[in-house]
């Protein structure tokens, strides 16, 4: 959903990306380290719940280095299809750490965080797969990567705040029922936009 605002989040990450002396593939490896952090964070967040706001710290910087890395490669007219094939790689493997961490933690009910996880990357399958077969990546749909980085940080630290069960869920169960949902709506919008599409 955030996918329509990609352009003015292009024109907020300028100044950054034209003052930072770094290679943007070493920030792709960063935001990794980042979504790692927040997935161990996340895990051990029921018993220590500040841990909550550390991991949503961290959701939150990884985001924001997974858009700079791009942007940084666009500017400098370093993009390439190895950069493309990292990065997204790189984002496969964050979205398992952080929901992982999540989905393995107390909040979660395992079948939930087992749905989810793979709602999620199926989400992300059919996107690239779309640019696999000759079109272009696709981003649309209700709940893409950045939607999901937005959601967790929130979400994070609402529960941090939210001590009981809101109808037997933790809040962040509330939340990944959500993301099945969405995810599955993404799914469907990505599958019939591609076929569309592609002649």
């Amino acid at each position: 959903m955030l996918d329509k605002y990609r352009q003015k989040a292009d024109k907020f990450l300028e100044p950054f990306a034209g003052k930072i002396d770094i290679k943007p593939t070493f920030l792709t490896y960063l935001s990794l380290l980042f979504a790692i952090f927040a997935g161990i964070f996340s895990f051990f967040s029921y018993n220590i719940k500040y841990f909550l706001i550390l991991s949503a710290i961290f959701i939150i910087i990884n985001g924001f280095l997974d858009a700079l890395d791009g942007k940084i490669a666009r500017m400098r007219g370093e993009a390439s299809k190895k950069g493309d094939f990292i990065d997204h790689a790189i984002d496969r493997f964050s979205d398992v750490f952080i929901i992982g961490g999540i989905a393995l933690s107390p909040w979660i009910n395992k079948s939930i965080g087992i749905i989810t996880l793979s709602c999620i990357l199926l989400v992300s399958y059919l996107g690239t797969q779309a640019q696999a077969v000759g079109y272009k990546r696709i981003y649309a749909g209700i709940l893409g990567r950045a939607d999901r980085i937005l959601i967790l940080f929130f979400s994070l630290i609402i529960q941090f705040f939210v001590r009981n069960l809101i109808l037997g869920f933790h809040f962040l169960e509330w939340v990944f029922i959500y993301f099945i949902v969405a995810s599955i709506v993404t799914i469907i919008q990505r599958y019939y936009l591609t076929i569309k599409v592609i002649k």
